[in-house]
């Protein structure tokens, strides 16, 4: 992650230090919200059953939120001058997200999987929100844009497994 810090046209944060650590912060979510968009294109492929169309679609507008929440993230990094990294094998090697297996997969467990990542994520963003609040509170709100969104779609996504 490259920073562009030594621009004296950057928000000021306290020390030094802050910035990178934000940007840190703010690279693991976009990590995760990459990963997700690519999860849920190989799920939009794969899934089958009764319930294939309307997943099929959700897929889709469940991936452009991932990837426009993605864009915010990776904005905010570079207004505080960090440079993120969404590319291939920075999500790769950094994703926390367990792949799904290739072939077909069913309706139910394609929300299943998916209610469970979406639910991982959202704890991870979670977890990271009072260290940014500490650094950045600007930042911080972004990532309390990102969780409201997750934990809207992880509840959307729950409610497909019924009582399950």
């Amino acid at each position: 992650m490259a920073s562009l810090a030594s621009s004296a046209q950057l928000p000021a944060l306290t020390e030094p230090h802050e910035r990178d650590e934000t940007g840190r912060e703010l690279q693991a979510v976009l990590v995760d919200l990459v990963d997700l968009s690519l999860l849920g294109k190989q799920l939009h492929w794969s899934v089958i059953g009764p319930h294939f169309r309307s997943l099929h679609l959700q897929l889709d507008e469940l991936v452009d939120s991932w990837r426009d929440l993605g864009d915010t993230v990776a904005e905010r990094a570079v207004a505080l001058g960090v440079i993120p990294d969404g590319q291939s094998g920075a999500v790769s090697a950094a994703t926390e997200i367990a792949p799904v297996e290739r072939g077909p997969i069913e309706d139910r467990a394609v929300v299943r999987e998916l209610t469970n990542r979406v639910a991982q994520v959202s704890e991870r963003v979670r977890g990271r929100l009072d260290r940014v609040g500490e650094l950045d509170l600007a930042s911080q709100d972004v990532l309390i844009e990102v969780l409201r969104e997750l934990e809207k779609q992880q509840w959307m996504l729950r409610a497909q497994l019924g009582a399950e």
